[in-house]
């Protein structure tokens, strides 16, 4: 026992601080998930569409090279510098719509070197003057392969095969033809005759 006046022993326990505030769990809502889904969707696609923009490089043995990411890339003729490059960038496949004749066209160096490099080489001739409709079939199945994905595709300056991209675009991937359109010339779509026949071969192949 203390006596009076005596120090008080200090407490052998001391008190602990209150507990914070629990935070209320909301109860799981099936519903909102399900309305929530189509919307995330949404955004994960929005997010790397709206990332990639065509950028014009100077790449050399290429002319005119203008690529997205790794999913296209356009432009002119390829030198066998410029394929071993198109290799080193990830790229499966060289697509050509030059025709044989055209004074910039080395359809056979082309092949030897794109075989060199590793690259396979589609050659699907088109030209403006009397577009073939069935060239596009062939050439969205040549970029429709996963073998040759993705592809660098040329003519004698790029126009052509941005506005062969256009259609897969718009016909394959179901783009609205105003992204479409604005990609392409992006990618080097300049000839308003590539682009009438663009437009013309969307409109009477759409579904």
């Amino acid at each position: 026992m203390v006596g009076p006046g005596a120090e008080q022993a200090p407490p052998l326990h001391k008190s602990l601080p209150a507990p914070p505030p629990l935070t209320p769990v909301l109860p799981y809502d099936e519903h909102m998930v399900t309305r929530l889904l189509p919307l995330l969707a949404a955004l994960t696609i929005a997010i790397p569409a709206a990332a990639q923009q065509a950028v014009k490089t100077n790449v050399p043995g290429i002319v005119n090279y203008a690529g997205i990411e790794t999913t296209v890339a356009c432009g002119g003729p390829v030198k066998p510098a410029g394929m071993a490059e198109l290799k080193s960038r990830g790229f499966k496949a060289v697509v050509n719509l030059q025709l044989a004749d055209e004074p910039t066209a080395d359809v056979a160096g082309e092949t030897a070197a794109a075989s060199a490099a590793g690259l396979n080489y589609v050659h699907v001739p088109f030209q403006t003057a009397s577009p073939d409709p069935t060239a596009v079939d062939r050439f969205l199945k040549a970029v429709g392969d996963p073998a040759n994905q993705p592809a660098f595709i040329h003519c004698a300056a790029g126009s052509r095969a941005a506005g062969m991209w256009m259609i897969k675009r718009v016909l394959v991937d179901h783009w609205d033809i105003d992204r479409a359109q604005t990609e392409a010339e992006a990618l080097g779509l300049a000839s308003p005759a590539v682009k009438k026949f663009a437009l013309d071969y969307i409109q009477a192949h759409a579904r």
